[in-house]
């Protein structure tokens, strides 16, 4: 009886990843709109030459008409500039190119990059996208759409997540899955409290209104994880944050390699973690993650491995088939809801390791972050 009590906390994790395969609300409920507010797309691009191209090759065929492009290169050193001044040259006026400023005093580079974007725009209505990202021609339209019905001061979409290389599919799933326990998109849009709330920098819409009410980048510029905290400032001040699904719509790959992963997600994981709960548990929040994953992913799958070597109670190895065989379950809803093959869910151990090692490194960095060049959180940011 033990035993099978015992499996209870692996049986609601399996129920959970069942229950994430039910997504909304989506973003397809809205027609899309051919018509309405100007927009202004702003891209912050540093170094992002081997993105930059197919993102406005989409941008270019939205069916929203009523747009212009901005993208600001970021001080970029591989050639971003050169790429947008070529399809500059091939378009119609609704592409800009912004030579970035030097980094100031107290900003770092993401949101400098944004602020910069937003005070070249013309539109009523801003969106923020990244390099990374592929957008269907009714996207935008869409998403007007939404933001219009939902009367709201930053629409956020979830799109979805192209996990091509084995380190994607092994490791990318254990850090999306965290998020969307965290952060459910019918949660996020009840809810008033800052701390239950979080915006995907990779499309953030908002009113130009919305966006000078709260102070703009300017009011989340020394942060790390600024999307994060411009949809916690949103809420602070009383605003509606509308966060939906679109993965028909929207697509992106955001790393293609292990080091890829591991930079990426150790800039912003534990920092990120700490601002969504009450400040005195911030610093322990990221250790209690790598304990949940190390006791729920890995002890049981090392009992079974232990028994080769040494003689394994009898009831402890029934507990850890039956909670290793609930994971497996577990990782196979997770993997077909992401895309990812079926077989990978075999590997899940390999996975959870790697998200603990890049937990405990993002909280043994704190506030020290290095990211494209650039150092934050201990000396200042170069230019």
């Amino acid at each position: 009886m033990a035993e099978i009590l015992g499996l209870v906390p692996w049986a609601l994790l399996t129920l959970l990843a069942a229950g994430s395969l039910v997504r909304r609300p989506r973003l397809r409920t809205y027609a899309e709109a051919s018509e309405g507010p100007r927009v202004s797309v702003i891209v912050p691009a540093r170094n992002e030459a081997a993105n930059l191209g197919p993102l406005l090759t989409s941008l270019a065929r939205t069916s929203y008409a009523n747009r212009e492009v901005i993208v600001v290169d970021d001080r970029s050193t591989d050639g971003t500039g050169d790429i947008v001044r070529a399809l500059i040259a091939r378009t119609d006026g609704w592409l800009r190119l912004i030579e970035g400023e030097n980094l100031p005093d107290g900003w770092y580079g993401k949101p400098w990059a944004c602020m910069q974007g937003y005070r070249a725009a013309t539109g009523d209505v801003l969106l923020f996208t990244d390099a990374d990202t592929r957008h269907e021609p009714d996207l935008l339209g869409r998403a007007v759409a939404a933001l219009a019905d939902q009367k709201a001061d930053l629409l956020t979409v979830f799109p979805e997540q192209t996990l091509g290389s084995f380190w994607e599919r092994s490791v990318m799933p254990h850090m999306l899955s965290m998020l969307g326990v965290r952060y459910r998109s019918m949660h996020m849009n009840r809810t008033r409290n800052p701390l239950h709330v979080v915006a995907n920098g990779q499309f953030i819409l908002m009113p130009r209104a919305s966006y000078e009410a709260i102070g703009g980048h300017e009011a989340v510029k020394h942060e790390v994880v600024e999307d994060l905290r411009l949809a916690q400032v949103v809420v602070a001040s009383g605003r509606k944050l509308y966060a939906t699904h679109a993965e028909e719509f929207m697509r992106t790959r955001m790393y293609r390699s292990l080091r890829g992963i591991m930079e990426g997600w150790t800039k912003n994981v534990a920092i990120g973690a700490g601002y969504s709960v009450y400040p005195l548990f911030g610093r322990i929040v990221p250790w209690l993650i790598v304990a949940f994953i190390v006791g729920a992913w890995l002890v049981p799958p090392a009992i079974l491995i232990a028994e080769a070597f040494a003689d394994v109670p009898d009831r402890l190895m029934t507990w850890a088939l039956g909670a290793t065989i609930l994971s497996l379950a577990c990782w196979m809803l997770t993997n077909v809801r992401m895309r990812v093959p079926p077989l990978y869910s075999l590997i899940y151990p390999v996975g959870a390791i790697v998200t603990a090692i890049i937990i405990g490194r993002s909280a043994l960095r704190g506030r020290r972050v290095l990211w494209k060049g650039r150092e934050y959180g201990a000396p200042a940011a170069t230019p």
